[in-house]
């Protein structure tokens, strides 16, 4: 991870703490942002957007007088700051006193490894307009070509990239600063069903290096093909029956899983995970690090929001509960040791087979491949979610299916885990891989 260009970044996060210190802060904290971004859109046939922007702010986190304030800026012209910044201050000072607002410890800060995450792609500041345009006219083009019944009434294509740099600095020892690329690439297809409906479905793809993106043509091509294939789409019988979860929809579930192992949801009594640590909550196919040193990650990272060393840490462990998501704020209210307030990269125990293979171990189910709506209550663990996807009959794909609902507690979905393929969804810092669970509750006719 290169820190390269962050001088000046640096050196407005480090006025920004000193000039908070000086006008009465106890402690401070400041995170100077710039953000550099480039899209290009295209819709049937014609260029429809094209934009640039680059964006630079300051956040700051101020503690006075026992009582604490987060604030941002976007001007950061030297009179102004100083403004924002003695007003900010005289603003805590009339707030509530939290005796567990501080800054981390300075020893969470410690054992820092320089390790090279490789998150920052030089080609991004040499891509042409040229070659964005012809990126998205690519993909458009790999849609088309997928419809040989002429199906498809419209097809939209974007085509992203941007350039993170950040600078944190407190005023108890912490500095550090990042640098990270990241292109993104669409296509939206809409079709035409005989019955009048209008399908629409795409495809994207996420990287932190442009060379890491699919082919566009071939990346066109999914998005139609996923459209294309919801024409005579159907609801089906309510049943008790297999469950396997594409890998791109997948992630779905986990955020479910993930969101109630916050140490604000465990302090506050909204988790049905509380008390639970140590304890089998899932099959022991559940095995789930959360891994911040990925090569070219998503999510990977040196240190977390707070500055908190980042450091691999296991999450499931043949389905026991390991760890939560704790922290410094929260971990003095539960008086817990801290461990991260947010993941990074999900790192899982693959299976051996793709999801092709897996269906065919399956033989008869339905294959989920998107998740519409519906809610899950952290409290309980209860769910329940719009699904589409298709019904495998078999071992094979069958009929598309849509409009139908799956529902139960995340305390037993977990446990009918039955396999986990060896395909992590590369377009997300949760990698997740396709997943089956048996005995689920589907509601449809």
């Amino acid at each position: 991870m290169s820190t390269t260009n962050t001088t000046n970044l640096a050196e407005v996060a480090r006025q920004a703490v000193d000039l908070a210190r000086q006008k009465g802060a106890s402690e401070a904290a400041a995170t100077a942002i710039r953000t550099r971004d480039v899209e290009t859109q295209w819709r049937d046939g014609r260029l429809d957007k094209v934009s640039e922007a680059t964006t630079r702010g300051l956040s700051l986190q101020l503690y006075v007088d026992g009582r604490y304030s987060a604030v941002s800026t976007s001007d950061l012209r030297p009179e102004a700051l100083e403004r924002f910044i003695t007003d900010s201050v005289a603003m805590t000072r009339v707030l509530a006193r939290d005796e567990h607002r501080r800054l981390p410890e300075p020893e969470l800060y410690q054992g820092r490894t320089l390790v090279d995450l490789s998150i920052e792609d030089p080609r991004q500041a040499t891509l042409t307009a040229d070659e964005r345009q012809r990126f998205v006219r690519e993909l458009e083009a790999g849609a088309r070509a997928a419809d040989t019944k002429s199906a498809i009434l419209s097809v939209t294509t974007a085509f992203g990239d941007t350039l993170r740099e950040t600078f944190r600095v407190s005023s108890n020892g912490f500095e550090g600063g990042l640098r990270g690329t990241q292109f993104v690439a669409s296509a939206e297809v809409s079709a035409q069903d005989p019955d009048g409906r209008r399908p629409e479905e795409g495809d994207y793809a996420l990287a932190r290096f442009f060379e890491n993106l699919p082919e566009a043509a071939a990346l066109g091509r999914r998005a139609a093909e996923r459209s294309l294939g919801r024409i005579g789409s159907t609801k089906g019988a309510s049943a008790v029956i297999t469950m396997a979860v594409d890998n791109r929809a997948a992630g779905r579930l986990v955020s479910m899983l993930l969101g109630p192992m916050s140490g604000g949801a465990i302090q506050q009594k909204r988790s049905f995970l509380d008390g639970k640590l140590g304890q089998k909550v899932g099959s022991g196919l559940l095995v789930l690090t959360d891994e911040p040193h990925v090569k070219r990650g998503l999510g990977s990272r040196l240190f977390d929001g707070e500055g908190i060393t980042a450091r691999p840490l296991p999450l499931f462990e043949a389905g026991v509960l390991r760890s939560y998501f704790i922290d410094t704020y929260y971990g003095r209210k539960l008086k817990a040791r801290p461990t991260t307030g947010s993941t990074s990269n999900l790192s899982w125990k693959l299976g051996s087979k793709g999801q092709e293979g897996l269906l065919a171990d399956l033989k008869e189910g339905i294959l989920v491949t998107s998740f519409l709506g519906g809610n899950s209550n952290g409290v309980t663990g209860d769910f329940s979610l719009g699904v589409q996807g298709f019904r495998v009959r078999g071992g094979k794909l069958a009929e598309p299916i849509g409009e139908m609902n799956i529902s139960g507690n995340q305390m037993d979905l977990w446990k009918q885990l039955v396999a986990v393929g060896n395909d992590p969804y590369v377009n997300s810092s949760m990698r997740t891989p396709t997943l089956v669970f048996e005995g689920v509750q589907f509601a449809g006719v």
